[in-house]
């Protein structure tokens, strides 16, 4: 999940760079998303995995 975000941020600042405007914002609020499901994801993983097994 947090390869895909990257990959989406590098491809906004190629759109970027080229003034693809449009793609680049398009690109920039995938790669946001796709960043916090990851986090998200991560800080569930992180508490559930620390919990005692009974």
């Amino acid at each position: 999940m947090l390869h895909y975000a990257i990959v989406f941020f590098v491809i906004a600042l190629i759109a970027a760079f080229f003034g693809f405007s449009g793609i680049a914002a398009g690109a920039v609020s995938i790669g946001k998303i796709l960043f916090f499901v990851f986090l998200v994801l991560a800080v569930v993983s992180l508490l559930l995995g620390r919990r005692p097994v009974p």
